[in-house]
């Protein structure tokens, strides 16, 4: 899934449009039900696509058009994403909460204004460190907005709480 020391991802594409709010990402009748991520992650966008669980392997990546993620505040919806093991999210733009949640706990949330060249079934790869996707199905690459190093790092760790328990700061 994720190269801890390139922090460079590859998997298949899953696309996704414009507004996808929190609760299609995971249906608000399964988030009161249980706290069990790995239940949560088989329900992950099953409103847009009732099958998507069964189509995602291991390491693939959603792409996404404006405002990915608004809705709730709740951490539920990148928690599911993460344990479906979906590698990144890609999106034109994120809602600010999501995309804060999503660093939190270590679900790389990439932004590319040209999110819309990417299609369905489309492999690809990320350098997060260069802010480069390569689409090797279109052999294009695209440039993402760049991270700075100390959320590459957070990322790396796997998440705030993880950062922060190895005794690393912000200075």
């Amino acid at each position: 899934m994720m190269n801890m020391e390139l922090m460079e991802l590859r998997g298949n594409v899953h696309k996704f449009g414009d507004d996808i709010n929190t609760d299609l990402i995971i249906s608000g009748k399964y988030k009161f039900n249980t706290l069990d991520m790995r239940e949560l992650s088989k329900h992950v966008m099953e409103d847009l696509d009732p099958e998507f669980h069964r189509k995602i392997s291991e390491g693939d990546f959603i792409v996404a058009g404006r405002n990915f993620g608004c809705g709730s505040s709740r951490e539920q919806a990148p928690l599911a994403i993460k344990f479906a093991k979906i590698s990144a999210v890609i999106a034109k733009s994120f809602a600010r909460i999501f995309y804060r949640n999503s660093i939190n706990i270590g679900l790389p949330v990439i932004v590319c204004e040209d999110a819309d060249q990417i299609s369905a079934g489309d492999e690809v790869s990320v350098d997060l460190d260069r802010g480069k996707i390569i689409d090797h199905t279109k052999e294009i690459e695209l440039n993402t907005t760049p991270m700075p190093g100390f959320v590459l790092e957070i990322l790396s760790d796997g998440g705030l709480v993880e950062y922060l328990n190895k005794g690393k700061r912000f200075e």
